[in-house]
């Protein structure tokens, strides 16, 4: 296949299949995403992503969500087991929290360095309510935009200084979701003023980051029936309002919210404006087709994905044992879950 594909995609499972080498080497999408079933211990991880590189001839980003909490996909007896960003902001309260959220990225940037992880997707500028579902509630950083501002800057850098890309997401905000998105689509119906003055108010100031991840969700007030994934509309609202410059993905392109077939989702999501499609179950049928029906990267699309892997570097020297004490320290002690 002639150039890189618009595509991240999964892989099976903790080894790389010699059949799965010959599909990404053909496929060659832009990078790749892991999960739990990908990951058995450190010196395992470090080999599957130097043979994903390898089965590319190029060094790839590698993508992982790990937040701490509920959704941290390495976990104990070979990394730290994190509080819910929620809860540690709580304990930490607000004169720490920054600080301590800072803190928490750069000894996850480390951990993910080590076994060739260059790319995290967080933070979450989402703003939590009342309502928002109990699937990404105690994953937010707070209630008030300025909170969570605060917060997400704080854990870019943190990922930045250990040499980790941040994903900023979920553009232009999931707070006020009340259905998980991985089975069925959220419909927001909140009026347009308070989604300016809360939701999109949190996003704008953390728009420089260099890649972020849209959200699979309905917005009544801005009269558009499509999810933000596909939709024109909405994919415009986050560059020209908000301000989101970086390269854009979409959340995991195979989950429930989004409608058709997954090809058709693919070049639907491309054609309301997204950068790059993220295929996260490692399903050869179904990437297939995504590939089939992504393209590849070429004018600005191409020029933001290679903007966004020029910030990639060393890792800045780090005293782990420093860094660990100050962050018990700001957090009482509480720093694990």
């Amino acid at each position: 296949m002639a150039g890189v594909s618009a595509t991240i995609l999964g892989c099976e499972g903790p080894r790389l299949s010699p059949d799965e080498a010959r599909f990404f080497s053909e496929a060659q999408p832009w990078g790749f995403i892991l999960f739990a079933r990908n990951i058995e211990d450190p010196t395992q991880l470090l080999a599957l992503t130097s043979d994903l590189r390898a089965a590319l001839g190029r060094d790839a980003p590698i993508l992982i969500d790990q937040e701490g909490g509920r959704v941290q996909r390495m976990r104990p007896p070979h990394w730290r087991q994190w509080r819910p960003a929620l809860d540690q902001m709580a304990q930490a309260g607000p004169l720490r929290a920054a600080r301590a959220m800072r803190l928490r990225a750069r000894l996850i940037a480390h951990e993910l360095r080590s076994v060739g992880i260059d790319v995290n997707c967080m933070p979450l500028a989402d703003v939590a309510r009342d309502t928002t579902h109990p699937i990404l509630k105690n994953r937010l950083y707070g209630t008030e935009p300025d909170t969570v501002i605060g917060a997400g800057r704080a854990v870019a850098e943190g990922l930045l200084a250990g040499g980790v890309l941040p994903v900023l997401k979920h553009l232009p905000g999931y707070g006020l979701g009340e259905v998980d998105s991985h089975l069925t689509l959220p419909r927001v119906t909140a009026p347009l003023e308070e989604l300016r003055r809360v939701d999109f108010a949190a996003f704008r100031p953390l728009c420089d980051l260099p890649l972020g991840m849209t959200a699979h969700i309905v917005y009544e007030a801005l009269g558009d029936e499509l999810p933000a994934t596909l939709s024109p509309d909405m994919i415009r609202l986050i560059r020209e309002d908000l301000g989101f410059q970086g390269a854009l993905m979409t959340d995991d392109l195979s989950m429930g919210a989004l409608p058709g077939p997954i090809g058709e989702r693919a070049a639907r999501a491309r054609a309301a404006g997204c950068d790059l499609i993220l295929h996260c179950n490692g399903e050869r049928p179904e990437m297939e087709q995504v590939v089939a029906q992504s393209g590849t990267l070429s004018g600005l699309p191409l020029q933001r994905a290679d903007a966004a892997l020029a910030l990639r570097h060393a890792p800045a020297p780090l005293d782990i044992e420093a860094a660990e004490a100050d962050l018990a320290d700001l957090l009482d002690g509480e720093v694990y879950g």
